[in-house]
């Protein structure tokens, strides 16, 4: 580990020649397929025999299966033990927020959603771990005020600022030939506009799982999506990350690559147990344990363990990810994906996976 440093200049350095759009459409057709709860800490680095330096991580995840479920599958099956980690998870409610604990010190690790990753591209967070690409956005109406997409003309509509949900929604107005000035747009957290909606209060929602469970649960048979991920799969990518400071990456890349390694076991024991992992939520988050059976079909599970070792299929996930907000206006430049996507770390992480798995 001591030569991973050089390891991540030189890596960077071979990708820097590669093509972007070439990474993209690689990446497309590749692999398919609040503080938590005491008792969610991960163990000691002894546990298991762990010949790793121990230390301890705060990490920070939303309260979904797309963003949570690796990590507690990792946490609960023992796989951060084995490479030296005590996970100290936190809970949040967008990725934005996430980061800005993370720049003010509170986290040091975060899992991100696809709208966070704007601030990678700004510079503001690093991708060293692949998690999944996202089926949890929807954009969701009472079909009662609004029965077809047309109809959000003129609609108060709740989004949350910088999340995926936003990018669905964008697509949604578009393919409708409608434009965000054509609605009324309202700033919203994702719990909010759930009540919101069901009460009446807006018309229509950007959010996710397992919001849209509930929402559905409520609206019955006026329940209406208007739009998904998977609508959009054929020109877009929403790829889910573990993220931390630009700094914190270049100090830690072994810890890094440990982590990685520890997700990597957890997206195999997700895609093989998805049930057992929504239930598992239901009890350390306390949440609903029949809403979380529902939205086990918010991510692409197989495609994480499909695309394990495979940095170039998963650099072209954020390539066609970064052109979706660049098509959207969201980021005005294009920035080479190697300056934010690790895939040093991701490559020492495969190594350490293939020793533990």
């Amino acid at each position: 580990m001591s030569n991973l440093n050089d390891f991540v200049l030189s890596r960077r350095s071979m990708l820097a020649g590669l093509g972007g759009l070439g990474l993209a459409v690689a990446g497309l057709a590749g692999c398919t397929g609040t503080t938590a709860p005491s008792g969610s800490t991960a163990g000691s680095a002894s546990t298991g025999g762990s010949d790793y330096e121990p230390v301890t991580l705060r990490v920070a995840f939303m309260p979904n299966l797309g963003s949570a479920g690796t990590l507690f599958a990792a946490i609960d099956q023992g796989y951060f033990d084995e490479v030296g980690i005590t996970v100290e998870p936190a809970q949040f409610q967008g990725g934005p927020a996430e980061i800005t604990a993370m720049q003010s010190g509170d986290i040091d690790i975060a899992q991100i959603g696809h709208g966070a990753h704007t601030l990678c591209i700004s510079g503001d967070a690093t991708v060293f771990a692949f998690d999944q690409l996202s089926q949890a956005d929807a954009v969701v109406v009472d079909k009662s005020k609004v029965p077809t997409a047309a109809d959000l003309k003129g609609k108060t509509v709740g989004v949350s600022t910088g999340t995926s949900s936003e990018i669905i929604l964008g697509l949604v107005l578009r393919d409708a030939g409608l434009t965000e000035s054509d609605i009324n747009k309202v700033e919203m957290d994702v719990s909010g506009m759930t009540t919101a909606l069901i009460s009446g209060q807006i018309d229509a929602a950007a959010t996710w799982s397992p919001n849209t469970v509930t929402i559905e649960e409520q609206l019955g048979d006026n329940y209406l999506v208007l739009g998904t991920n998977t609508d959009y799969s054929d020109e877009v990518a929403f790829p889910g990350s573990f993220v931390c400071l630009p700094s914190y990456a270049e100090e830690n890349p072994e810890i890094l690559a440990r982590f990685g390694a520890a997700i990597a076991k957890g997206h195999d024991y997700r895609a093989a147990h998805i049930d057992e992992v929504a239930k598992l939520l239901a009890t350390e988050l306390d949440l609903p344990e029949d809403t979380l059976l529902q939205s086990t079909g918010e991510g692409d599970w197989q495609g994480a363990v499909d695309c394990q070792g495979d940095t170039d299929t998963i650099l072209g996930y954020y390539q066609a990810q970064q052109q979706v907000f660049l098509d959207a206006g969201t980021v005005t430049e294009e920035v080479p994906v190697e300056n934010y996507v690790d895939t040093a770390v991701m490559d020492e992480a495969n190594k350490i996976y293939e020793e533990i798995k």
